[in-house]
């Protein structure tokens, strides 16, 4: 049985079973048109794109881990810096010295393993981060 002929056969058995699987033939028609827009044979495209899916998790669930290892000023810091202000202005909107928040730049880049604040904008790009741009979060979060 071919990889392809498992998968239908698994969407198949999903969508007949308690955990339906609606996008099913959808999904299978797509998989079809990339393989034959990519110039891959069918199995081949199935195992890039679960490479690529498994690959994206790793970095997503790496990044999560990373953000949980923050602080909370840590955090604060993180999303300002994702705003793409400067030192300056993050040690202007939350009363600290430039140099804490450079100190506290200097963890959140060590804590997700990255080497600039490029980085973790680009990291961080399709991150919800508002909660903690929110100046009454930031108070709250900076008294506890």
């Amino acid at each position: 049985m071919t990889l392809w002929q498992q998968l239908q056969s698994t969407l198949e058995r999903a969508t007949t079973g308690r955990m339906a699987f609606p996008a099913g033939d959808d999904l299978l028609r797509s998989v079809e048109t990339l393989s034959t827009r990519e110039g891959y044979p069918l199995d081949e495209m199935i195992l890039v794109l679960l490479e690529q899916a498994v690959s994206d998790r790793q970095r997503m669930d790496r990044s999560h881990r990373s953000w949980d290892a923050l602080s909370p000023r840590e955090r604060q810091v993180a999303a300002l810096v994702c705003e793409g202000l400067t030192g300056r202005q993050i040690a202007g909107r939350l009363v600290l010295s430039p140099e804490t928040i450079k100190t506290h730049v200097r963890h959140i880049l060590r804590k997700f393993n990255i080497s600039s604040r490029r980085d973790l904008r680009r990291l961080l790009a399709d991150w919800d981060l508002s909660l903690w741009l929110n100046d009454e979060h930031l108070l709250m979060t900076s008294k506890s």
